[in-house]
């Protein structure tokens, strides 16, 4: 295992960003910027002898500074959504900003993603990403220290370890959001990639996306992958959760019962690699990049556009805090917040 540290753009107000390569003795890479803890590059064995970059990203460090898609980011201080950009803790209101209509996602502006966090070696596998997130930041209470974790471990598992706490009670739910597609970055889409989750059931939403409080069956519609099928077979469904979001962006219910388990799996029959997803948080937000919207300056130049990847993010239910029936991502204040979720690869 070795990790290296490189030089790798300067930001428009002149910071100097930093590179770590993690690579194992299978040749597995991982490369993550400093900028945004952002995961750049996941260079995955073929089976052939060969690697395969299996993430979307930009070719510079401009890209990562606008980044609206969240390729390869971390994303907090709340991933997904917020009805009415609004939270109540301890009978107080707290004004959150709507940037999605009239709700919040992922936190608001300047996301997690578009910050520098402090980057150290941990250990010979392990880099840790670190902020400090000051009480009032993108509207949430509490001054917070947060940190992210990246593992490579040599059976070719990517572990992503959150930690956080803060002064004051306030919500934690960390994740990554990085688009995935294991035939390349030759590839135009991925709805010939197939998807199994252990999930029964998934969490239906109003037309701007925000959950209603249902937990509904899986059962009979196009939202069931408790057995393996393509993601464009049944993607364009006359289905009305499917019809609201474009397609599949949905939490998932996840059986992992609190448990470190996997939960999902991604594989392509024309490369034959297979991605699993571990967890311990109780929801999984498949997304198929339905608002993907011909992103400019991808990689060798590429233009990234709907379904071209898809994105599992590990997580606390979208507006959970508005819905008693689900797990509350509120932590008192001094209470550590503590997750992982982790990306596996074999080749079948």
């Amino acid at each position: 295992m070795s990790i290296e540290v490189k030089d790798y753009g300067v930001t428009s107000d002149g910071q100097q960003v930093k590179q770590y390569v993690l690579v194992n003795k299978q040749g597995m890479k991982a490369i993550l910027l400093n900028y945004g803890a952002v995961i750049t590059e996941l260079h995955v064995p073929d089976g052939k002898d060969g690697f395969v970059d299996v993430v979307w990203g930009y070719d510079s460090i401009a890209g990562y500074e606008v980044n609206t898609p969240g390729l390869g980011s971390a994303i907090g201080r709340n991933a997904n959504r917020i009805g009415k950009a609004q939270i109540t803790i301890n009978s107080k209101v707290y004004e959150l900003q709507k940037n999605n209509g009239e709700n919040n996602l992922h936190g608001g502006n300047p996301g997690y993603n578009r910050r520098m966090w402090k980057g150290v070696i941990a250990d010979d596998n392990k880099v840790e990403f670190s902020i400090e997130s000051p009480d009032g930041d993108q509207g949430f209470p509490g001054n917070a220290k947060v940190k992210i974790s990246y593992t490579l471990t040599e059976d070719n598992e990517l572990r992503i370890g959150y930690e956080a706490s803060a002064d004051q009670d306030t919500i934690f739910n960390l994740t990554n959001h990085s688009y995935f597609n294991l035939e390349g970055q030759d590839s135009d889409d991925v709805l010939e990639h197939q998807v199994w989750m252990d999930a029964d059931a998934f969490t239906p939403t109003d037309d701007g996306l925000i959950p209603t409080g249902e937990i509904r069956s899986v059962e009979g519609t196009p939202m069931d992958f408790r057995s393996f099928h393509a993601l464009g077979e049944q993607i364009e469904e006359d289905y009305e959760p499917l019809k609201q979001a474009g397609g599949y962006d949905h939490n998932y219910v996840l059986n992992n019962e609190g448990a470190y388990a996997l939960c999902c799996k991604l594989r392509s029959l024309k490369t034959g690699i297979v991605m699993e997803v571990y967890t311990d948080l109780p929801g999984m937000q498949l997304y198929c990049a339905n608002f993907l919207d011909e992103e400019a300056g991808g990689k060798n130049g590429r233009v990234y556009g709907k379904r071209s990847a898809v994105c599992f993010e590990s997580q606390y239910f979208p507006d959970a805090v508005h819905h008693e029936n689900f797990k509350s991502p509120v932590f008192r204040a001094g209470d550590k917040y503590c997750s992982m979720t982790g990306y596996k690869f074999t080749v079948e």
